[in-house]
């Protein structure tokens, strides 16, 4: 017969109630009576009943996680870290991936509706917000993740995709950079953010895009990058001013971007500087080592996490929060351009 939580209560001599705290990770409970009811727990093989557990409290212990595409490192390390985090107070995560395609994410949102969890996080690839209403209607909390909609209230974690593009041409200008081109993302807040940050800073110095240098990747956003990227430069570098400086929308774009110049046979970042954005953990150990714009991964995913448990506990959907995160230019030999440049003989 399956242990239950009355029978390694009586058997400890504690309350239902502090062996209840013990499974929900409560900070009341001291490290030493913790101890002695995880030990009794696995010696008995306890199985907590959730069915049971969220009929009396009113919530499912879950939360659900929505991003376009789970193999990019970005979101792989968002969604490690958010699961860490929910993981130490009792939550589980449910992850889902969307491909970059409007219309699975739709789907898996409903998946996760349905299974009513009590939080959701959702890295959008939709372009309008009504998905969101429908998570409103079953009067779900969510939480936006690193994409966002301007006309729509609600939480927010991510960076400031302006400044991103500030940040990646401004260091192109700096590299003595004339013709910046920019490989911009679908029709979602982040590519149209850096989008606007790479337009202002070339206003800042005089300059504006030329023809042609201004190329988007089309809907495949995070999904399938290097590829995307790849052709992507092949536009730019056929055109009448190829580029001599190109800001890619994100690392596996400038990936993409990277292979397609060495392929043309010119040089890295002699004769074209490259600047990704994401900051991907092999960015070090390429060939050439890419310069990227750190969105701070960790951070989102620590602060989305304490946001979603704090809407798990208290369900107060009144309560907006929007948390737009610095973001940081790590520079390496890929746009590292004005030293590398031949002097004249």
């Amino acid at each position: 017969m399956a242990a239950r939580l009355k029978d390694i209560a009586e058997e400890l001599g504690l309350s239902v109630v502090t062996i209840s705290k013990v499974l929900r990770n409560h900070p009341d409970i001291g490290e030493a009576t913790r101890n002695r009811v995880l030990k009794r727990m696995k010696e008995l093989n306890y199985q907590p009943n959730f069915a049971a557990r969220s009929l009396i409290t009113g919530r499912t212990w879950t939360i659900g996680l929505v991003v376009p595409d789970l193999l990019h490192p970005f979101f792989a390390q968002i969604a490690k870290g958010i699961s860490v985090e929910v993981r130490r107070k009792g939550y589980s995560l449910f992850i889902s991936s969307s491909d970059e395609d409007p219309a699975l994410e739709q789907e898996e949102i409903a998946q996760l509706l349905a299974r009513r969890v009590d939080v959701m996080l959702v890295a959008s690839s939709q372009m309008t917000p009504e998905s969101f209403r429908r998570i409103e209607e079953q009067k779900i909390p969510y939480i936006l993740l690193d994409r966002q909609f301007p006309a729509l209230a609600s939480n927010f974690v991510g960076v400031d995709d302006r400044v991103v593009g500030v940040l990646a041409t401004t260091h192109l200008i700096e590299q003595r950079c004339k013709r910046i081109a920019h490989i911009r993302g679908p029709e979602v807040s982040t590519a149209m953010g850096r989008l606007e940050g790479y337009k202002q800073a070339l206003a800042a110095h005089q300059m504006a895009p030329l023809q042609g240098h201004v190329v988007s990747i089309g809907p495949s956003g995070d999904h399938m990058g290097e590829e995307a990227g790849y052709a992507a430069t092949g536009k730019l570098l056929a055109s009448k001013s190829p580029p001599d400086g190109i800001f890619c929308f994100n690392d596996p774009v400038a990936l993409g971007t990277m292979r397609a110049i060495l392929d043309a046979g010119l040089r890295v970042p002699e004769d074209i500087a490259v600047v990704g954005c994401g900051n991907l953990s092999y960015s070090d150990f390429l060939r050439v080592p890419l310069s990227s714009v750190d969105q701070n991964s960790k951070m989102i995913a620590k602060t989305a996490a304490t946001l979603a448990l704090k809407l798990a506990q208290t369900k107060d959907r009144g309560l907006l929060k929007s948390t737009l995160l610095a973001p940081q230019l790590v520079v390496r030999a890929s746009s590292l351009r004005a030293n590398n440049m031949r002097k004249p003989a």
